[in-house]
């Protein structure tokens, strides 16, 4: 994080802190995917301060009333257009093709991120990556299970921890966590995902829903875009 002190009309000093970004997701929703990958390598985002939250999509449409788009006539095929646009333009590892298993539940796996969060904070991004990859690359609609995921948390947390937090994933506790992490978005406004609570240099708080709003939030984050191409067809 980073401070920057200058002084206002009146003389006070104002204390400026790196832009935070607060990023909800499910591994079961592409446009997350697309996001998650956006902030972990674009530089336009290199100095933000992000925490990524494991949340329930499913029950996120549920709460809100919301109609899943691939249940609404025409939708799912504008849905789909857009997911190989936007993954082709951010460079994403995205196939074409959807996953055999799609929509899937992600239950199992969101517990599992929900308390990897909690207990080994530094691993959720890198083994939230290789899910992603697996599940909307390969297809794999496996990595979405615990048979299927757990090889991934034991090659980057060891045989030992990864037992561990497989274990307990499967407690009511972890059931608490990813509800309280859902409604949280909700909160604050989300109906659907990739959402964004964020924070500028100045403390002010703003809320963003969608890869398509990018454009917006780096604008209200003081972001520089024009360090990242891709971002120039939402300027």
């Amino acid at each position: 994080m980073y401070h920057d002190s200058g002084l206002s009309s009146n003389n006070t000093v104002l204390i400026m802190t790196a832009p935070k970004i607060t990023f909800y997701f499910d591994v079961g929703s592409p446009f997350a995917c697309i996001a998650f990958h956006v902030l972990r390598t674009s530089p336009v985002f290199a100095k933000c301060d992000i925490d990524y939250v494991p949340v329930s999509l499913r029950d996120m449409f549920q709460l809100c009333k919301n109609t899943p788009p691939l249940a609404v006539k025409n939708k799912a095929l504008w849905i789909n257009k857009e997911r190989i646009y936007w993954s082709r333009r951010f460079q994403v590892p995205m196939s074409e093709a959807l996953p055999e298993v799609f929509p899937a539940s992600t239950s199992e796996v969101q517990f599992a991120l929900c308390l990897l969060a909690t207990l080994s904070p530094d691993k959720l991004v890198p083994i939230v990556g290789k899910i992603y990859r697996a599940f909307w690359e390969d297809g794999d609609s496996n990595i979405l299970t615990q048979p299927g995921f757990s090889s991934v948390f034991e090659s980057e947390l060891g045989a030992e921890t990864a037992r561990r937090i497989l274990d307990e994933s499967k407690g009511t506790e972890v059931k608490t966590i990813l509800s309280g992490n859902t409604q949280n978005a909700i909160d604050s406004g989300a109906f659907g995902l990739p959402w964004f609570d964020c924070i500028d240099p100045h403390g002010a708080k703003e809320s963003f829903w969608g890869i398509d709003h990018l454009g917006r939030l780096v604008d209200f984050l003081q972001l520089d875009a024009t360090l990242d191409k891709s971002f120039r067809v939402l300027l």
